[in-house]
């Protein structure tokens, strides 16, 4: 072949077989356009003060533990009390957000400051039995905390008809159920709410960190089709749970508050959810807070915003005078550039268990067909003594020339790339986690992948167009069963596994 004339003819078949893949890897998933947010929300003061709270008491508080008894579990809660500040006070249950959810570890800050405001603040051990990545059950959940309120409410120096409830983040999606089952509670504090179900929100928050990573567009096609991927072993059926319903029910005063970095969140769009659902129930107790450049919890460079529980304990033991204290929504002016809404779902590739194991089963074929090829020659020494007892020509099988070392290529750089997009969705996925910036790694390592696919698509063309020219010359490409085998199974998972790649926008066209 002259490599003049084929020039031309690799590079025309390489730019068809990249449309192609661009073309398939399109049509065979969701695309990624999330809605911008037209309706913005404007805070009516920079000062997050409450109105009407009284000043902090600065009580000295002592700690006790109590056993909280569950249905067929049993866990601990710490009580955190003020000292000296006499009976009848109002009360806290506080609700873990996502993890495991230890009283000497979580809600430290928060529970002092309450019991120094003159509040008792009860934190519980999260129930943990029933509590996995797979499986979770909001309502259930409620009902466990629901004995802590129980508990608390049984308190000496508490209030029965004080208590309310503190959701954090997950705990946003459970609380609310737990205020519409019990209209007695006396207030809700909603702390980083998702607002939006599980599975909405996991895309959102996919969405602004890999905006701020500086990801390349083509990236964004994987969110929807990573969100919308069913994992092997099923489970997962929390993801997509509503609690608007039991929003809608909620009666009593509503406490709300962001962060202003909060990139996981949608600050805007939670705020207006929560006061339009509380609306249908005729509540217009709300009170909404920002503060600006607290992260998600409301933490400060690692600690929580002392503002933040300011205003949080204010509000507390102020009830109900700073219910409706004006203004309603004040602090940092927040900002939302897309909207949680619900999230294209894959047509083709969902099943996970089907997508992992042809990736695993497509490697190893690639991998093992060169392997054969090898073991086969390494026995050609045998076939030579063999031949030579029998005074006969060894018959030792060969590739025709030009279709090794292309076969080779497409074979390892399919596996190359399989192996690179891993390691770059992994690397982006922890630095987008982080919220944190590394071009070298965003930008270098895309670019990395999208060659080592290239080097396949190459490979691949120039190996099917000297099939080709072999066959009108009427011989064979691959004589004898293992080279014909090796060459066929090559082919086919290295075919499987670049429509995958191009599913995941390796082969998406533009930059």
């Amino acid at each position: 072949m002259d490599p003049h004339r084929g020039l031309p003819a690799t590079v025309g078949g390489t730019a068809v077989a990249l449309v192609v893949l661009a073309v398939v890897g399109s049509l065979l998933g969701p695309q990624w356009a999330p809605t911008p947010l037209t309706d913005p929300l404007e805070v009516a003061a920079t000062g997050t003060t409450v109105t009407g709270a009284p000043p902090t008491a600065g009580y000295a508080t002592t700690q006790r533990v109590v056993d909280v008894v569950l249905d067929g579990a049993t866990v601990r809660a710490q009580v955190t009390a003020p000292v000296g500040a006499g009976d009848d006070l109002p009360g806290v249950v506080f609700v873990h957000g996502a993890g495991t959810g230890r009283f000497v570890q979580a809600f430290r800050a928060q529970a002092e400051a309450m019991a120094r405001a003159g509040v008792v603040a009860m934190v519980p051990d999260k129930r943990l039995d029933t509590y996995t990545l797979r499986h979770r059950d909001y309502e259930a959940m409620a009902a466990d905390y629901a004995r802590s309120v129980a508990v608390l409410r049984d308190q000496p120096e508490v209030d029965p008809a004080r208590v309310g409830v503190y959701g954090e983040s997950e705990g946003a999606w459970i609380a609310p159920v737990m205020a519409a089952r019990d209209p007695g509670l006396a207030f809700v504090a909603l702390v980083s709410a998702p607002v939006v179900p599980p599975l909405q929100q996991a895309a959102f928050a996919a969405d602004s960190y890999l905006r701020n990573t500086g990801v390349p567009q083509q990236v964004f096609r994987a969110i929807p089709r990573a969100v919308g991927l069913s994992l092997p072993g099923g489970g997962f059926e929390y993801a997509r749970f509503d609690v608007t319903p039991f929003q809608r029910r909620t009666t009593q005063p509503l406490f709300v508050a962001y962060g202003t970095g909060d990139a996981s969140m949608p600050l805007v769009q939670g705020a207006q959810r929560i006061i339009a659902d509380a609306a249908v129930a005729g509540n217009v107790d709300v009170t909404v807070r920002y503060y600006a450049g607290a992260s998600h919890g409301l933490r400060v460079h690692g600690e929580v915003s002392a503002d933040f529980l300011r205003d949080l304990t204010g509000w507390v033991a102020g009830l109900p005078a700073t219910a409706g204290s004006a203004p309603r929504i004040a602090g940092a002016q927040p900002v939302q550039t897309y909207l949680a809404g619900p999230v294209p779902q894959p047509r083709w590739l969902r099943d996970g268990t089907v997508v992992l194991g042809t990736v695993a089963a497509g490697a190893v074929l690639l991998l093992l067909a060169p392997a054969a090829v090898g073991v086969d020659r390494a026995l050609d020494p045998w076939r030579r003594r063999r031949a030579a007892r029998h005074g006969t020509a060894p018959v030792l099988r060969r590739f025709a020339a030009g279709i090794r070392d292309p076969l080779l290529v497409l074979a390892l750089a399919t596996v190359l790339t399989v192996a690179a997009l891993v390691w770059y969705l992994t690397s982006v996925a922890q630095l987008a986690l982080d919220y944190e910036r590394n071009a070298l790694v965003v930008q270098g390592g895309w670019v990395l992948v999208r060659v080592v696919g290239l080097v396949a698509v190459v490979a691949g063309v120039l190996l099917v167009r000297r099939v080709r020219a072999l066959r009108r010359a009427g011989q064979r490409a691959a004589p004898g069963a293992v080279r014909a085998g090796a060459l066929s199974l090559v082919v086919v998972a290295a075919a499987v596994l670049l429509v995958v790649l191009a599913y995941w926008g390796v082969f998406q066209l533009g930059i």
